[in-house]
């Protein structure tokens, strides 16, 4: 057993997640087979746009239980680094309850998130294991429900992003280790081997009079240095990706301006009050952030030296934009190609 017991935050996951659509079986085994021919033809066409070669792959296709489980495994990966050292603080029963009571914490987190997320690339895998390109069934049908969009366009849509994200990973040969890398010096940064440390930061969050999420109020100095530039590289990577999406233009898919417009609004209108104050909490309004911003630097910089300086950014992580470039697109242009922007 590791920090977490994965097996028991995914059977919490399982039972606390809300229902999924209605839908046969055999109306379930079509949207499988749709889901994982669009991700087949979304290849060519992000190929296309982006002019990088990744890795061509079936899409496995997961209900919300599913998409649980991998990411409660996806986080034992990511706590690997500190497993040691926090265990090694803990006696044997000490250990086993913790991680009994973090499983409890995570489902419950996961069943919430299991019905929001429509796809995802899982970057963090065990040595050896290659990354999986996951779409959550349910969630893509009960989105394109309420948005009342064409259900072939909206997968293909969401296709289009899933296997931009797993096109990056593959593509860019040192861009997995970048990633471990920088979660690795974020969770060093956070200090979770210290409780007293942890306990001092919970309490100045309980008493600062000041707005914003959980997650940005407990990191330290030394962690905010750290998460500007994850912050700065996520929303290239969404950015990036939010541009594929609408670059392969209605040729592609006839109403993607429809989809948009629908999906934006979705954005804006984001749940009830709960919903909101636990997006907040969790920070997870700072992705929303990340896709506009990453969006409106892509933009800018492809606008003005094109798609092939673009594709600088994947030179090495000295070329990836600063959280400042990001808000100043024709910065990182000058920084990178030496001269200045032509407007």
């Amino acid at each position: 057993m590791g920090v977490v017991d994965t097996d028991l935050a995914a059977l919490v996951a399982a039972r606390l997640a809300p229902a999924g659509p209605s839908l046969s079986l055999g109306e379930a085994a079509d949207v499988v087979v749709m889901l994982r021919d669009l991700t087949d033809q979304a290849e060519e066409h992000v190929r296309a746009v982006t002019g990088l070669h990744g890795v061509v792959g079936p899409a496995t296709v997961v209900d919300r239980p599913g998409w649980a489980q991998a990411n409660a495994e996806g986080f034992n990966v990511v706590l690997a680094p500190l497993e040691q050292t926090l265990l090694a603080k803990q006696n044997r029963v000490g250990a086993a309850v913790t991680a009994k009571v973090s499983a409890v914490q995570m489902g419950t987190i996961l069943s919430w998130l299991s019905s929001k997320v429509l796809g995802q690339y899982e970057a963090f895998q065990p040595a050896g294991q290659a990354g999986r390109l996951l779409l959550v069934a349910p969630n893509i049908v009960e989105t394109e429900r309420k948005l009342d969009v064409d259900p072939h366009d909206f997968r293909l849509w969401v296709a289009l992003h899933e296997v931009t994200h797993r096109t990056q990973f593959t593509a860019v040969d040192w861009l997995h280790d970048h990633v471990r890398s920088e979660v690795s010096a974020l969770l060093s940064a956070s200090r979770l081997d210290d409780p007293d440390a942890l306990l001092q930061r919970l309490k100045q969050v309980a008493a600062a009079p000041r707005g914003g999420s959980l997650v940005e109020m407990l990191q330290t100095p030394e962690q905010r240095e750290v998460m500007d530039r994850v912050t700065a590289f996520m929303s290239l990577l969404e950015g990036h990706a939010e541009h594929v999406m609408d670059g392969v233009g209605p040729a592609v898919v006839p109403t993607v301006q429809h989809i948009r417009d629908r999906f934006q609004e979705r954005r804006r209108e984001r749940g009830g009050p709960l919903e909101r104050v636990l997006r907040r909490l969790l920070g997870l309004d700072l992705k929303a952030l990340q896709y506009a911003e990453g969006s409106a630097f892509v933009k800018a910089v492809v606008d003005d030296v094109g798609m092939a300086g673009f594709n600088r950014v994947w030179e090495s992580p000295a070329t990836l934009p600063t959280r400042a470039e990001i808000k100043a697109p024709l910065d990182w242009v000058e920084r990178v190609h030496g001269t200045a922007a032509s407007a």
